[in-house]
Protein backbone atom coordinates (compact mmCIF):
# COMPACT_ATOMS: atom_id res chain seq x y z
CA UNK A 1 0.00 0.00 0.00
CA UNK A 2 1.29 3.66 -1.02
CA UNK A 3 1.63 5.89 1.98
CA UNK A 4 2.67 9.17 1.78
CA UNK A 5 6.43 8.62 2.78
CA UNK A 6 6.57 5.87 0.04
CA UNK A 7 4.86 7.37 -3.33
CA UNK A 8 6.60 9.10 -5.72
CA UNK A 9 6.52 13.07 -5.07
CA UNK A 10 4.33 15.33 -6.72
CA UNK A 11 5.05 18.74 -7.97
CA UNK A 12 2.82 20.89 -9.25
CA UNK A 13 3.66 22.90 -11.87
CA UNK A 14 1.80 26.87 -12.15
CA UNK A 15 2.65 28.46 -15.57
CA UNK A 16 0.15 29.35 -18.57
CA UNK A 17 3.04 28.20 -20.87
CA UNK A 18 2.73 25.15 -22.35
CA UNK A 19 5.95 24.15 -23.42
CA UNK A 20 7.27 25.02 -20.11
CA UNK A 21 4.75 22.58 -18.29
CA UNK A 22 5.91 20.14 -20.86
CA UNK A 23 9.12 20.50 -20.68
CA UNK A 24 9.42 20.29 -16.87
CA UNK A 25 7.13 17.32 -17.19
CA UNK A 26 9.26 14.93 -19.17
CA UNK A 27 12.37 16.51 -16.89
CA UNK A 28 10.71 15.56 -13.89
CA UNK A 29 9.51 11.96 -14.81
CA UNK A 30 13.30 11.36 -15.75
CA UNK A 31 14.08 11.55 -11.71
CA UNK A 32 11.07 9.66 -10.76
CA UNK A 33 8.74 12.58 -9.76
CA UNK A 34 5.26 13.38 -11.29
CA UNK A 35 4.53 16.95 -12.46
CA UNK A 36 1.23 18.07 -12.69
CA UNK A 37 0.48 20.88 -14.98
CA UNK A 38 -1.95 24.50 -14.09
CA UNK A 39 -2.34 26.82 -16.08
CA UNK A 40 -4.14 29.20 -13.74
CA UNK A 41 -2.83 30.28 -10.83
CA UNK A 42 -5.98 31.34 -9.13
CA UNK A 43 -6.54 27.46 -8.82
CA UNK A 44 -3.27 26.44 -7.60
CA UNK A 45 -4.03 25.76 -3.42
CA UNK A 46 -7.24 23.82 -4.34
CA UNK A 47 -5.47 21.60 -7.19
CA UNK A 48 -2.43 21.43 -4.56
CA UNK A 49 -4.95 19.79 -2.14
CA UNK A 50 -6.20 17.62 -4.62
CA UNK A 51 -3.37 16.58 -5.96
CA UNK A 52 -1.32 16.20 -2.74
CA UNK A 53 1.14 17.97 -3.91
CA UNK A 54 5.18 18.09 -2.81
CA UNK A 55 6.22 21.00 -3.75
CA UNK A 56 4.98 23.54 -5.75
CA UNK A 57 6.92 25.00 -9.15
CA UNK A 58 5.13 29.13 -9.33
CA UNK A 59 5.97 31.02 -12.47
CA UNK A 60 5.99 35.02 -11.55
CA UNK A 61 4.76 36.20 -14.94
CA UNK A 62 1.15 35.72 -16.65
CA UNK A 63 -0.15 36.95 -19.76
CA UNK A 64 -2.64 38.66 -17.98
CA UNK A 65 0.37 40.46 -15.70
CA UNK A 66 3.53 40.53 -17.63
CA UNK A 67 4.79 43.02 -15.82
CA UNK A 68 4.16 43.28 -12.15
CA UNK A 69 4.30 39.92 -10.84
CA UNK A 70 1.32 40.31 -9.43
CA UNK A 71 -0.59 37.33 -10.39
CA UNK A 72 1.95 34.86 -9.20
CA UNK A 73 2.66 36.88 -5.77
CA UNK A 74 -1.36 36.60 -5.14
CA UNK A 75 -1.12 32.68 -6.15
CA UNK A 76 2.17 32.73 -3.56
CA UNK A 77 -0.20 34.10 -0.84
CA UNK A 78 -3.20 32.14 -1.45
CA UNK A 79 -0.44 28.91 -1.24
CA UNK A 80 0.39 29.91 1.96
CA UNK A 81 -2.49 30.30 3.63
CA UNK A 82 -4.15 27.30 2.65
CA UNK A 83 -0.98 25.37 3.56
CA UNK A 84 2.14 26.76 5.06
CA UNK A 85 4.17 23.74 5.37
CA UNK A 86 3.70 23.35 1.35
CA UNK A 87 7.18 24.65 -0.56
CA UNK A 88 6.79 26.79 -2.96
CA UNK A 89 9.46 27.45 -5.37
CA UNK A 90 9.33 30.86 -7.89
CA UNK A 91 10.35 30.48 -11.41
CA UNK A 92 10.90 34.27 -13.08
CA UNK A 93 12.21 34.97 -16.55
CA UNK A 94 13.41 38.84 -15.73
CA UNK A 95 16.87 39.68 -15.90
CA UNK A 96 16.34 41.02 -12.51
CA UNK A 97 15.07 39.11 -9.55
CA UNK A 98 14.84 41.53 -7.03
CA UNK A 99 10.80 41.15 -7.07
CA UNK A 100 11.26 37.09 -6.56
CA UNK A 101 13.46 38.12 -3.51
CA UNK A 102 10.86 40.38 -1.96
CA UNK A 103 8.50 37.48 -2.94
CA UNK A 104 10.12 34.87 -0.92
CA UNK A 105 9.67 37.63 2.56
CA UNK A 106 6.18 36.48 1.71
CA UNK A 107 7.36 32.46 2.15
CA UNK A 108 8.85 30.92 -0.96
CA UNK A 109 11.51 28.79 0.20
CA UNK A 110 13.79 29.31 -2.98
CA UNK A 111 13.27 30.98 -6.99
CA UNK A 112 15.06 29.81 -10.24
CA UNK A 113 15.55 31.66 -13.87
CA UNK A 114 13.99 31.08 -16.87
CA UNK A 115 15.50 29.51 -18.66
CA UNK A 116 16.59 27.02 -16.40
CA UNK A 117 19.19 25.00 -16.19
CA UNK A 118 18.48 21.52 -15.41
CA UNK A 119 20.56 20.32 -12.98
CA UNK A 120 20.34 22.85 -10.90
CA UNK A 121 16.85 22.96 -11.02
CA UNK A 122 16.72 19.23 -10.28
CA UNK A 123 19.05 20.11 -7.63
CA UNK A 124 16.86 22.60 -5.91
CA UNK A 125 13.51 20.52 -6.29
CA UNK A 126 15.33 17.60 -4.88
CA UNK A 127 15.95 19.66 -1.65
CA UNK A 128 12.69 20.91 -0.84
CA UNK A 129 11.34 17.11 -1.67
CA UNK A 130 13.68 15.84 0.71
CA UNK A 131 12.96 18.34 3.42
CA UNK A 132 9.46 17.81 2.86
CA UNK A 133 9.66 13.91 2.97
CA UNK A 134 11.18 14.90 6.44
CA UNK A 135 8.79 16.72 7.66
CA UNK A 136 6.27 14.52 7.03
CA UNK A 137 7.53 12.03 8.60
CA UNK A 138 8.24 14.69 11.79
CA UNK A 139 4.56 14.88 11.12
CA UNK A 140 3.67 11.53 11.38
CA UNK A 141 5.64 10.52 13.97
CA UNK A 142 4.48 13.02 16.22
CA UNK A 143 0.75 11.70 15.42
CA UNK A 144 1.42 8.49 16.05
CA UNK A 145 2.72 9.42 19.56
CA UNK A 146 -0.40 11.97 20.16
CA UNK A 147 -2.83 9.07 19.25
CA UNK A 148 -0.59 6.42 21.78
CA UNK A 149 -0.58 8.98 24.23
CA UNK A 150 -4.27 9.33 23.78
CA UNK A 151 -4.89 5.39 23.99
CA UNK A 152 -2.55 5.72 27.27
CA UNK A 153 -4.18 8.58 28.81
CA UNK A 154 -7.65 6.41 28.30
CA UNK A 155 -6.52 3.09 30.15
CA UNK A 156 -4.18 4.81 33.05
CA UNK A 157 -4.12 7.91 34.73
CA UNK A 158 -0.92 9.78 33.48
CA UNK A 159 -2.03 13.35 33.27
CA UNK A 160 0.72 14.93 35.57
CA UNK A 161 3.55 13.52 33.11
CA UNK A 162 3.76 15.63 30.14
CA UNK A 163 5.19 14.83 26.76
CA UNK A 164 4.59 13.40 23.50
CA UNK A 165 8.12 12.92 22.37
CA UNK A 166 9.28 9.70 20.93
CA UNK A 167 11.63 8.90 24.12
CA UNK A 168 8.57 10.01 26.81
CA UNK A 169 5.92 8.22 24.99
CA UNK A 170 8.01 4.78 24.74
CA UNK A 171 8.77 5.45 28.97
CA UNK A 172 4.78 5.70 29.42
CA UNK A 173 4.23 2.50 27.23
CA UNK A 174 6.48 0.87 29.61
CA UNK A 175 4.69 2.33 32.47
CA UNK A 176 1.62 1.01 31.59
CA UNK A 177 2.60 -2.44 31.19
CA UNK A 178 3.89 -2.51 34.35
CA UNK A 179 2.00 -0.50 36.74
CA UNK A 180 -0.60 -3.28 36.83
CA UNK A 181 1.67 -5.42 37.87
CA UNK A 182 3.90 -6.36 41.48
CA UNK A 183 7.06 -5.96 39.89
CA UNK A 184 10.02 -3.84 41.28
CA UNK A 185 11.31 -0.96 39.16
CA UNK A 186 13.93 0.86 38.99
CA UNK A 187 13.48 4.84 37.52
CA UNK A 188 16.36 6.38 36.38
CA UNK A 189 17.06 9.86 34.73
CA UNK A 190 19.30 12.71 35.19
CA UNK A 191 18.11 15.02 38.50
CA UNK A 192 14.67 17.23 37.72
CA UNK A 193 13.53 14.54 34.95
CA UNK A 194 10.48 13.49 37.48
CA UNK A 195 11.20 10.52 38.41
CA UNK A 196 8.98 11.06 41.55
CA UNK A 197 5.96 11.86 39.44
CA UNK A 198 6.63 8.21 37.78
CA UNK A 199 6.37 6.31 40.76
CA UNK A 200 2.84 8.29 41.63
CA UNK A 201 1.50 7.22 38.74
CA UNK A 202 2.84 3.65 38.52
CA UNK A 203 1.16 3.57 42.22
CA UNK A 204 -2.05 5.54 41.14
CA UNK A 205 -2.26 2.61 38.32
CA UNK A 206 -1.91 -0.11 40.19
CA UNK A 207 -3.70 -2.17 42.37
CA UNK A 208 -2.24 -0.66 45.67
CA UNK A 209 -3.72 2.38 44.66
CA UNK A 210 -6.37 2.25 47.69
CA UNK A 211 -3.18 2.13 50.31
CA UNK A 212 -0.02 4.38 51.38
CA UNK A 213 2.28 5.35 48.95
CA UNK A 214 5.27 6.50 50.84
CA UNK A 215 8.47 8.23 49.91
CA UNK A 216 11.64 7.82 51.56
CA UNK A 217 14.78 10.31 50.33
CA UNK A 218 17.27 7.29 51.66
CA UNK A 219 20.11 9.53 50.57
CA UNK A 220 18.92 12.38 52.92
CA UNK A 221 19.27 9.67 56.21
CA UNK A 222 22.52 9.54 57.72
CA UNK A 223 23.62 5.81 58.30
CA UNK A 224 22.47 5.79 61.91
CA UNK A 225 19.16 6.81 61.22
CA UNK A 226 18.65 4.44 58.76
CA UNK A 227 17.17 1.76 59.80
CA UNK A 228 15.17 3.78 62.67
CA UNK A 229 13.46 5.49 59.47
CA UNK A 230 13.07 2.33 57.18
CA UNK A 231 12.09 -0.24 59.75
CA UNK A 232 10.88 1.76 63.10
CA UNK A 233 11.29 0.87 67.22
CA UNK A 234 10.58 -0.03 69.68
CA UNK A 235 10.03 1.40 72.96
CA UNK A 236 13.21 1.74 74.73
CA UNK A 237 15.47 0.50 71.85
CA UNK A 238 17.34 3.90 72.35
CA UNK A 239 17.09 6.87 75.17
CA UNK A 240 14.37 8.82 73.33
CA UNK A 241 12.17 5.73 72.37
CA UNK A 242 9.75 6.59 75.00
CA UNK A 243 7.01 4.65 72.51
CA UNK A 244 6.75 2.72 69.51
CA UNK A 245 7.18 3.82 66.32
CA UNK A 246 6.07 2.21 62.85
CA UNK A 247 8.90 2.53 60.38
CA UNK A 248 8.35 3.25 56.86
CA UNK A 249 7.99 -0.41 55.66
CA UNK A 250 5.17 -0.71 58.16
CA UNK A 251 3.32 2.13 57.22
CA UNK A 252 3.63 1.20 53.31
CA UNK A 253 2.09 -2.06 54.23
CA UNK A 254 0.28 -3.13 50.96
CA UNK A 255 1.31 -0.40 48.97
CA UNK A 256 3.83 1.28 47.76
CA UNK A 257 7.51 2.55 48.77
CA UNK A 258 9.38 4.62 47.07
CA UNK A 259 13.02 5.30 47.45
CA UNK A 260 14.45 8.00 46.08
CA UNK A 261 18.69 8.39 45.51
CA UNK A 262 19.08 4.73 45.82
CA UNK A 263 22.37 5.19 44.79
CA UNK A 264 23.83 6.78 47.71
CA UNK A 265 23.33 3.96 49.89
CA UNK A 266 26.34 2.69 51.96
CA UNK A 267 27.52 -1.01 52.08
CA UNK A 268 25.91 -1.52 54.92
CA UNK A 269 22.93 0.30 54.29
CA UNK A 270 22.49 -2.50 51.21
CA UNK A 271 22.92 -5.20 53.29
CA UNK A 272 19.99 -4.29 55.22
CA UNK A 273 17.84 -3.56 52.42
CA UNK A 274 18.79 -6.65 50.41
CA UNK A 275 17.25 -8.36 53.42
CA UNK A 276 14.11 -7.17 53.48
CA UNK A 277 13.50 -7.65 49.62
CA UNK A 278 14.28 -11.02 49.84
CA UNK A 279 12.44 -12.19 52.69
CA UNK A 280 9.62 -9.58 53.35
CA UNK A 281 10.25 -9.06 56.81
CA UNK A 282 11.98 -7.03 58.99
CA UNK A 283 12.88 -6.65 63.04
CA UNK A 284 12.05 -3.09 64.25
CA UNK A 285 14.74 -1.49 66.23
CA UNK A 286 14.94 -2.75 69.74
CA UNK A 287 12.75 -5.68 68.98
CA UNK A 288 13.03 -9.82 68.40
CA UNK A 289 10.08 -10.35 67.18
CA UNK A 290 9.88 -10.44 62.79
CA UNK A 291 7.26 -8.48 60.99
CA UNK A 292 6.11 -9.27 57.67
CA UNK A 293 5.16 -6.85 55.03
CA UNK A 294 3.43 -7.14 51.21
CA UNK A 295 5.26 -3.85 49.86
CA UNK A 296 6.00 -3.11 45.95
CA UNK A 297 9.45 -1.11 45.71
CA UNK A 298 10.25 1.77 42.82
CA UNK A 299 13.58 3.08 43.51
CA UNK A 300 14.96 5.93 41.69
CA UNK A 301 18.15 7.02 41.35
CA UNK A 302 21.00 9.45 38.85
CA UNK A 303 23.85 7.68 39.38
CA UNK A 304 24.94 4.45 36.50
CA UNK A 305 24.52 1.67 39.18
CA UNK A 306 26.34 -0.58 37.19
CA UNK A 307 29.62 1.53 36.83
CA UNK A 308 29.03 1.77 41.38
CA UNK A 309 28.99 -1.87 40.53
CA UNK A 310 32.55 -2.22 38.82
CA UNK A 311 33.91 0.52 41.79
CA UNK A 312 32.65 -1.80 44.25
CA UNK A 313 30.44 0.61 45.41
CA UNK A 314 26.86 -1.23 44.75
CA UNK A 315 26.20 -4.85 45.10
CA UNK A 316 25.30 -6.25 41.97
CA UNK A 317 22.66 -8.46 43.90
CA UNK A 318 20.77 -5.72 45.22
CA UNK A 319 20.78 -3.83 41.95
CA UNK A 320 19.23 -7.12 40.39
CA UNK A 321 16.34 -7.34 43.06
CA UNK A 322 15.98 -3.61 42.45
CA UNK A 323 15.77 -3.91 38.35
CA UNK A 324 13.25 -6.28 37.58
CA UNK A 325 11.87 -3.26 35.31
CA UNK A 326 14.06 -0.06 34.72
CA UNK A 327 11.78 2.78 33.10
CA UNK A 328 14.86 5.51 32.02
CA UNK A 329 14.08 9.18 31.56
CA UNK A 330 15.53 11.41 29.20
CA UNK A 331 17.39 14.52 29.99
CA UNK A 332 15.21 17.55 29.05
CA UNK A 333 17.77 18.57 25.86
CA UNK A 334 16.75 14.92 24.63
CA UNK A 335 13.16 15.49 24.31
CA UNK A 336 13.04 19.38 22.94
CA UNK A 337 9.77 18.67 21.58
CA UNK A 338 8.47 18.55 24.87
CA UNK A 339 9.98 21.83 26.22
CA UNK A 340 6.94 23.92 24.23
CA UNK A 341 4.08 21.81 25.85
CA UNK A 342 5.39 22.20 29.19
CA UNK A 343 6.88 25.58 28.89
CA UNK A 344 2.76 26.69 28.44
CA UNK A 345 1.42 24.02 31.30
CA UNK A 346 4.08 25.70 33.73
CA UNK A 347 2.89 28.94 32.60
CA UNK A 348 -0.98 28.04 33.50
CA UNK A 349 -0.30 26.62 36.77
CA UNK A 350 1.77 29.83 37.66
CA UNK A 351 -0.56 32.26 36.32
CA UNK A 352 -3.29 31.12 37.47
CA UNK A 353 -1.50 30.64 41.34
CA UNK A 354 0.21 34.54 40.96
CA UNK A 355 -3.08 35.41 39.47
CA UNK A 356 -1.07 36.83 36.53
CA UNK A 357 -2.72 37.52 32.87
CA UNK A 358 0.11 35.69 31.10
CA UNK A 359 -1.11 34.26 27.97
CA UNK A 360 1.58 33.26 26.10
CA UNK A 361 5.48 33.73 25.05
CA UNK A 362 6.63 35.28 22.11
CA UNK A 363 8.51 33.59 19.34
CA UNK A 364 11.49 34.61 19.88
CA UNK A 365 11.23 33.10 23.94
CA UNK A 366 10.12 30.36 22.43
CA UNK A 367 13.07 30.04 20.15
CA UNK A 368 15.36 30.72 23.72
CA UNK A 369 13.79 28.06 25.55
CA UNK A 370 14.26 25.29 22.71
CA UNK A 371 17.72 26.23 22.02
CA UNK A 372 18.83 26.00 26.03
CA UNK A 373 20.79 23.12 27.42
CA UNK A 374 18.66 22.55 30.39
CA UNK A 375 21.21 20.91 32.77
CA UNK A 376 18.67 21.27 35.52
CA UNK A 377 16.19 19.34 33.26
CA UNK A 378 12.36 19.56 33.79
CA UNK A 379 12.60 21.04 37.54
CA UNK A 380 14.94 23.96 36.14
CA UNK A 381 12.38 24.64 33.26
CA UNK A 382 9.48 24.98 36.19
CA UNK A 383 11.45 27.73 37.95
CA UNK A 384 12.66 29.60 35.15
CA UNK A 385 8.58 29.79 33.86
CA UNK A 386 7.86 30.43 37.49
CA UNK A 387 10.07 33.27 38.00
CA UNK A 388 9.14 34.35 34.19
CA UNK A 389 5.59 34.88 35.21
CA UNK A 390 6.30 36.64 38.14
CA UNK A 391 8.70 39.15 36.53
CA UNK A 392 6.27 39.74 33.52
CA UNK A 393 4.72 42.60 33.22
CA UNK A 394 2.81 42.38 29.72
CA UNK A 395 0.42 39.49 28.28
CA UNK A 396 3.15 37.55 26.90
CA UNK A 397 6.63 36.00 28.45
CA UNK A 398 10.04 37.68 26.61
CA UNK A 399 13.72 36.91 26.76
CA UNK A 400 13.83 39.68 29.16
CA UNK A 401 12.32 37.17 31.88
CA UNK A 402 14.48 34.21 30.60
CA UNK A 403 17.31 33.78 32.48
CA UNK A 404 19.13 31.29 30.49
CA UNK A 405 22.56 32.04 30.79
CA UNK A 406 25.10 33.56 32.52
CA UNK A 407 25.60 36.12 29.32
CA UNK A 408 24.12 36.94 25.85
CA UNK A 409 25.34 35.79 22.97
CA UNK A 410 28.97 37.33 22.30
CA UNK A 411 28.59 40.77 20.73
CA UNK A 412 30.51 41.94 17.21
CA UNK A 413 33.59 42.64 19.57
CA UNK A 414 33.57 39.38 21.89
CA UNK A 415 36.57 37.80 19.59
CA UNK A 416 38.36 36.61 22.65
CA UNK A 417 39.66 33.73 21.28
CA UNK A 418 38.50 30.14 20.75
CA UNK A 419 37.79 29.48 24.65
CA UNK A 420 35.48 32.25 25.23
CA UNK A 421 33.70 31.15 21.79
CA UNK A 422 33.46 27.44 22.71
CA UNK A 423 30.58 28.80 25.25
CA UNK A 424 28.35 29.29 21.93
CA UNK A 425 26.83 27.36 19.35
CA UNK A 426 27.38 27.61 15.52
CA UNK A 427 24.16 29.08 15.48
CA UNK A 428 23.87 31.01 18.50
CA UNK A 429 27.53 33.06 16.99
CA UNK A 430 26.06 32.98 13.58
CA UNK A 431 22.79 34.77 14.35
CA UNK A 432 25.07 37.16 16.41
CA UNK A 433 27.22 37.80 13.44
CA UNK A 434 24.16 38.79 11.12
CA UNK A 435 22.56 41.21 13.28
CA UNK A 436 25.56 43.18 14.05
CA UNK A 437 26.26 43.16 10.30
CA UNK A 438 22.17 44.44 9.52
CA UNK A 439 22.77 46.69 12.59
CA UNK A 440 25.61 48.31 11.15
CA UNK A 441 24.21 48.78 7.55
CA UNK A 442 21.01 49.69 9.04
CA UNK A 443 19.04 46.63 7.62
CA UNK A 444 19.88 46.77 3.80
CA UNK A 445 19.72 43.60 2.54
CA UNK A 446 21.88 43.75 -0.14
CA UNK A 447 25.07 45.36 1.53
CA UNK A 448 24.59 43.02 4.58
CA UNK A 449 24.79 39.99 2.65
CA UNK A 450 27.73 41.64 0.66
CA UNK A 451 29.61 42.03 3.98
CA UNK A 452 28.99 38.28 4.58
CA UNK A 453 29.65 36.93 1.54
CA UNK A 454 26.14 35.44 0.83
CA UNK A 455 23.71 35.60 -1.97
CA UNK A 456 20.66 37.66 -0.56
CA UNK A 457 18.42 34.16 -1.17
CA UNK A 458 21.17 32.90 1.29
CA UNK A 459 21.00 35.70 3.43
CA UNK A 460 16.88 35.91 3.59
CA UNK A 461 17.04 31.90 4.67
CA UNK A 462 19.27 32.38 7.29
CA UNK A 463 16.82 35.71 8.87
CA UNK A 464 13.80 33.34 8.99
CA UNK A 465 15.73 30.67 10.52
CA UNK A 466 16.90 33.44 13.14
CA UNK A 467 13.53 34.96 13.49
CA UNK A 468 15.69 38.16 12.31
CA UNK A 469 13.07 39.27 9.52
Amino acid sequence: METPLTRSPTILVVDDNQAVCDALRLLFKQEGWRAVPLNDPARAPQVAALEEADLVLLDMNFTRDTTSGAEGIAALEALRAADAQLPVILMTAWGTVERAVEAMKLGAVDYVTKPWENDRLVRTCRAQLELGAARRSNRLLAEQNRVLRAELDGAYDFSAIIGESPRMVEALRLLGDVAPSEATVLVTGPPGTGKELIAHALHANSPRRAKPLVKVHVGALPETLFERELFGHVRGAFTDAHEDRPGRFAVADGGTLFLDEIGTLGAAQQVRLLRVLQEGEFEPLGSTRTRKVDVRIVAATNVDLKAEIAAGRFREDLYYRLNVVEIALPALAERSEDIPVLARRFLEVFATKNRKRVGGFTDEALRALAAYAWPGNVRELENVIERAVILCRGERIGTAELPLSGQPPPAANATSGLEALSDYTLDELERAMIKRVLDEHKGNISRAATALGLSRAALYRRLEKFGLQ
